[in-house]
């Protein structure tokens, strides 16, 4: 497997946009391309999946671990694996540059490219690329991508780049409206709201075939052949009195997940995990369904509920069945978003409250600024739906809204000493703010999965 690395020095530098074009023009060559995002984020895995057609992959240090990390690279089949970094390059955990961009490259051992955005920069911008080159003692960059400039700049910046950095230029993106998305409070818009997606990036493809030199892309990806990663891809044992091939060949429990506007902030290795387990996932919508489908346990994810919440709230139905199946023992994971659904109202964009499920107590309210956001450890001090006594859990808080009744079951801190309290957890239930990866050292899948099938 070939594989490449997309950062830049910062966000907003055009690595998704960037990304999402190279995907475009080598699948039109007919390469089979698997997507991956560097951290946790789940809004640009939207971008790569609606333009490649097959679901696009986390890969996160800090949440999965190394060898979770290695796992899932090694999982694809493909011919490229095409892998977009997080924030800046070196940017990393606490001020460091633990789980960074720069530190996945190195555990993967494949090469990266950088983007750049010449904007008013000249020469000083090959002072910065000399920096990130020299900034650790093997960089793994091997390349340059420049993104929104005209022709002529690009051919000029090109050289110069070329003599005081020592690497190749491989192309550039020109400005253009297609190339253009905008952004609101917890990123870019979803790939789902963008109607004309595929027409865009298929048009943005067009270009970037007269613009940057695909066949070096694929040449400088082959250094990747010398990946090697110990081990097959292959998943944990569930943890229940079945084998691990039994239980891929059989259905044990059904989950109710929820998918649509509203809910879509899902890890796709999750999805996996849970299938992997013995879950057969049953997809609705709390927009548009008014009954759960005959399940045995609920995943309510993240997503963007403050924007639909009077069509949540007037999904009466809906609302009133989960309150009673969850309050009555129904094995639940909530997140973020889900977790708010699930309380008694939440505030939407212009300040009013709506009812929500009330299975929970608290209301849902608009802060104005990111709560609590980042990386955190959570300490599970009893038993609990996907948690045992003792447990450590890496997790990511990444939201607007706060809650009037955040829970105080698990125990949460930050690398920079930072603590508090979070979230509601029984036997049954896993309901806060954070966001799991199922996909680490613990086994949180199976948990979920035992608690169903009983």
């Amino acid at each position: 497997m070939k594989a490449l690395m997309i950062s830049s020095m910062h966000s907003g530098a055009g690595k998704t946009v960037m990304c999402c074009a190279l995907m475009a023009a080598l699948k039109k060559k007919g390469i089979h391309i698997q997507a991956f995002k560097s951290g946790p984020d789940y809004i640009d895995p939207m971008f790569h999946s609606r333009v490649l057609g097959i679901e696009s992959r986390n890969l996160d240090l800090f949440l999965q671990g190394e060898t979770g990390v290695r796992r899932s690279f090694a999982a694809s089949q493909c011919d490229f694996a095409l892998v977009e970094g997080a924030m800046g390059y070196y940017d990393g955990l606490n001020g460091g540059t633990e789980a960074s961009a720069w530190e996945l490259a190195s555990v993967l051992q494949i090469p990266t490219v950088l983007v750049l955005c010449p904007k008013g920069n000249g020469i000083t911008l090959a002072a910065e690329v000399r920096g990130l080159q020299h900034f650790r003692q093997e960089s793994r960059i091997k390349g340059l991508l420049l993104c929104n400039c005209f022709e002529r700049q690009a051919a000029g910046i090109s050289a110069m780049l070329e003599k005081e950095c020592d690497l190749p230029v491989l192309g550039y993106l020109p400005t253009m409206e297609e190339a253009k998305i905008e952004s609101r409070h917890l990123g870019l818009f979803t790939a789902g709201e963008i109607a004309d997606l595929a027409e865009r990036f298929d048009c943005v493809a067009d270009r970037i075939n007269r613009t940057v030199d695909l066949e070096g892309i694929l040449a400088l990806a082959a250094e990747s052949d010398s990946i090697r990663i110990p081990g097959k891809a292959e998943y944990r044992k569930p943890e229940i009195n079945q084998t691990a091939d039994s239980v891929k060949d059989s259905v044990s429990c059904r989950i109710a997940v929820a998918r649509d506007e509203a809910f879509c902030f899902l890890y796709e290795e999750n999805l996996d995990l849970l299938r992997h387990s013995g879950a057969e996932l049953l997809f609705f919508s709390p927009l548009r369904d008014t009954h759960l489908p005959e399940c045995d346990g609920l995943l309510l994810c993240g997503g963007y509920p403050e924007l639909y919440t009077s069509q949540l709230s007037e999904n009466d139905t809906l609302r009133a069945e989960i309150r009673t199946r969850v309050i009555n023992g129904l094995p639940t994971v909530a997140e973020c978003g889900g977790f708010l659904y699930l309380q008694e109202n939440l505030e939407d964009m212009e300040g009013k409250l709506w009812p929500m499920c009330g299975a929970l107590p608290g209301s849902g309210f608009r802060t104005g600024s990111l709560k609590r956001f980042g990386y955190l450890t959570l300490e599970a001090e009893e038993d609990s739906l996907l948690f045992r006594a003792g447990d450590r859990i890496p997790a990511h808080e990444f939201h607007y809204w706060d809650s009037t009744e955040s829970g105080s079951a698990i125990s949460a801190k930050k690398a920079d000493g930072r603590n508090w309290r979070c979230g509601f957890t029984t036997k049954t239930l896993y309901a806060a703010f954070p966001h799991l990866h199922f996909g680490g050292n613990l086994p949180m899948a199976e948990r979920f999965v035992k608690a169903c099938m009983r």
